[in-house]
């Protein structure tokens, strides 16, 4: 993987084809697979830099230091998850249909190894590095939350849902789901789950989700 983004990388600038902007997303592209496989501390700015067939100053050029291009990499993580869930959301149909698709989603998304990865990484560094931590946290699970917030809040508006503290409920949502079978994989203690049994442990959720902030007949 590493090898066909590098080569991507050179046959575009021998041609003058690579704008400032697919060039960083290229350092990101490469950057990513060595903090992942080498992990934050491990990688040096002269590694990517080797990987990438140019200079140290090129990549200074685009990220500073190493803990800038960390953080870069960080907020593109988050961005993509998000991403990947986001439109879910979007869906028409009643609140429990659109949250069991948001459930089912977001537990393909994050018992993924992808996901997890980065999780991991992030989660190593961000002891030694509060500031690493608080933007993981913001562009990440906050921003996810705020997000099923906003629909959480327009369900209730429609009568669908009674929920007195919309921030509340929606990180009890995403507790219910993490519950289990994220934290496991995070361990490695169990294999990526099957569809049925994402389908049944979303079930699960829905059960005491609705059961606490479902209409009251």
């Amino acid at each position: 993987m590493q090898n066909e983004k590098v080569q991507e990388l050179k046959t575009c600038e021998s041609k003058g084809r690579m704008s400032s902007e697919d060039r960083r997303e290229a350092i990101l592209d490469v950057a990513t697979d060595i903090f992942l496989s080498e992990g934050y501390a491990s990688a040096s700015m002269s590694t990517i830099a080797a990987k990438l067939g140019g200079s140290k100053g090129t990549l200074y050029n685009y990220f500073k230091s190493k803990e800038e291009l960390f953080a870069a990499y960080v907020q593109r993580s988050c961005i993509f998850h998000r991403g990947e869930i986001a439109d879910l959301l979007l869906e028409d149909g009643d609140a429990r249909t659109v949250l069991t698709a948001f459930a089912r989603g977001y537990l393909r998304a994050f018992t993924a190894e992808p996901a997890l990865q980065n999780w991991r990484v992030i989660s190593a560094e961000s002891h030694k590095s509060p500031e690493i931590g608080r933007l993981f946290y913001e562009s990440g699970p906050l921003a996810g939350a705020r997000i099923l917030a906003a629909y959480i809040e327009k369900a209730v508006a429609r009568g669908a849902l009674v929920v007195p503290d919309i921030m509340v409920a929606a990180h009890h949502f995403t507790s219910l789901i993490h519950g289990r079978m994220i934290k496991a994989r995070l361990l490695n203690y169990i294999p990526a789950p099957s569809d049925e049994e994402i389908a049944a442990e979303v079930e699960a959720a829905m059960f005491v989700f609705f059961a606490a902030y479902g209409p009251k007949d």
